[in-house]
């Protein structure tokens, strides 16, 4: 015979207080678990949509990204008349791309940040087929003229359409904002390979890569295996997508590790705020649960009806705190990664699945804080606790 359920149900209601208590701490600790996964998948899935699997990424063998990589123009010539990259009408499809930081004051704060130039070669759109000018034009060859991403001009001064800024030796005029689907290259501004290398005195006989698009997404080993056996090249061939995934690990571990830290400080806590709650309920209805014992209700009805009460007030908290950071889903904030040292701007991703952890998680604490009070309310003696009637 099992103790009915309402029998919990008003037990809670009847010590509303502490079950309040017990619920906040419980949200708490369930609002920041989901927040910073959130805030981890959030900065991955930026950085990976920046890559596509019809594209490859050609760095130098051994460079651990593109800001520690080269690429000379006699490799660029020998890379384009390789097998397994598309053609179009102008010719192969390939972009060696100039990567370089820019010192750009934050809107937020106005102190500066790192910002990540981009020199590309004009066909760049038909390579990143995602990229999209959705203000103003593209920047024109030859002219001191950028493109800015749409999370770079919201993100930092003097990047608005139309506006001047001073970059390198050259001072810029921004023509267009481009939007890259939510990417790291929204974070980003694009302009003429040649002249960026030139304002900031870099060879214009160097890439930091070079990025082709492939003939079909299966093509990429061919690719690989015809220039890793050229004895006149020194590359690593990636596909775009794989090399952006990495970039987004030790960020993310990092977010991980921190938010996973700062949890389980307030979980034990929280922990603690459950096992109060509940011994406070044993200790005033010691009477009750001799009755129930009495009238043939077992030790396990007991810790069972107890451990109940206990996951009840943790799935509430649970509920609670992953409502509490629903309203951060999409909330754009920015850090360095530090793989490049840029700035890069990414919203939080709140999804299904994380919520899901988040109720896990809070029924977790419930049963470390309800198991002990259960076990303790089912070991009274029955005849002891009924003396105290």
């Amino acid at each position: 015979m099992a103790i009915p359920l309402v029998y919990n149900v008003r037990s809670v209601k009847a010590r509303w207080t502490s079950t309040i208590v017990a619920v906040v701490g419980i949200a708490g600790t369930v609002g920041v678990f989901v927040a910073m996964l959130s805030l981890a998948r959030g900065f991955r899935a930026t950085l990976v949509s920046s890559g596509s699997a019809d594209n490859a990424l050609i760095t130098r063998a051994g460079a651990t990204s593109e800001m520690t990589s080269g690429v000379s123009l006699d490799s660029v010539k020998i890379i384009q008349d390789a097998p397994g990259i598309a053609r179009g009408a102008d010719g192969p499809l390939l972009t060696p791309e100039a990567v370089l930081m820019a010192p750009i004051p934050l809107r937020s704060t106005g102190t500066d940040a790192n910002v990540e130039l981009r020199g590309v070669a004009p066909n760049v759109f038909a390579i990143r087929s995602n990229v999209k000018i959705i203000e103003g034009r593209m920047f024109r060859p030859g002219l001191s003229e950028l493109i800015v991403g749409k999370n770079a001009k919201a993100t930092y001064s003097g990047l608005t359409l139309g506006s001047a800024i001073g970059l390198g030796s050259a001072r810029w005029q921004v023509v267009g904002i481009f939007d890259a689907g939510g990417s790291a290259f929204d974070s980003e501004v694009w302009g003429d390979a040649h002249l960026l290398n030139g304002a900031y005195k870099r060879p214009d006989t160097f890439s930091q890569s070079v990025t082709v698009h492939l003939a079909s997404p299966a093509a990429l080993q061919q690719l690989r295996d015809t220039l890793t056996a050229d004895p006149r090249l020194n590359v690593d061939v990636t596909r775009e997508i794989d090399y952006y995934a990495k970039q987004s690990t030790r960020m993310t571990q990092l977010i991980t590790i921190l938010g996973g830290f700062v949890a389980l400080i307030m979980a034990i806590g929280a922990v603690f705020g459950a096992l109060n709650t509940m011994y406070s309920a044993v200790a005033e209805r010691g009477r009750e649960i001799a009755t129930m014992r009495a009238l043939g209700f077992n030790s396990w009805n007991v810790v069972l009806s107890f451990l109940f009460e206990a996951l009840l007030i943790s799935f509430v908290g649970g509920l609670v705190g992953c409502l509490a950071v629903l309203p951060l889903n999409g909330l754009t904030t920015s850090t360095m990664n530090f793989q490049t040292f840029s700035n890069l701007a990414f919203a939080f991703k709140i999804t299904l699945d994380l919520l899901w952890m988040g109720v896990l998680f809070a029924l977790v604490m419930g049963v470390l804080g309800g198991m002990p009070p259960a076990i303790r309310a089912a070991s009274r003696p029955v005849a002891t606790a009924l003396r105290e009637l």
